[in-house]
């Protein structure tokens, strides 16, 4: 599964844990809920799956930022999940993080996964 699902359900996954704590896209009951839907449908998060949990990793960055890449205030709204068995197969998860920076960009920036079948 592939989408823009608007929801950065770990703490890494946006700018300031704390601060965006009361923030739409971060709040504990849209994050609690998204991770236990990836629980009962045995979902295997592909973006985390070679980036550790302890690391930052957005595919978002506000318009309201002057300059978003200094910054950096980002948050990981775009998902690709994928069942346990497809999940060894994986060979890489791009994020095109330079997209956000285009003449006329989306807030958002392409991600793509790339398997070994």
């Amino acid at each position: 599964m592939v989408g823009d699902l608007n929801i950065a359900p770990l703490e890494h996954d946006v700018w300031s844990h704390k601060q965006m704590l009361k923030i739409v896209s971060h709040t504990p009951v849209e994050t609690e809920g998204l991770l236990e839907i990836m629980r009962q449908g045995n979902w295997v998060d592909l973006m985390r799956q070679h980036v550790p949990d302890s690391e930052k990793l957005y595919t978002w960055w506000s318009y309201r930022a002057k300059d978003w890449a200094a910054a950096n205030k980002g948050r990981r709204l775009d998902h690709i999940w994928s069942s346990a068995d497809l999940a060894p197969l994986l060979k890489r998860v791009d994020i095109l993080k330079e997209a956000r920076g285009w003449k006329q960009p989306s807030d958002h920036v392409p991600v793509t996964a790339t398997f070994d079948i």
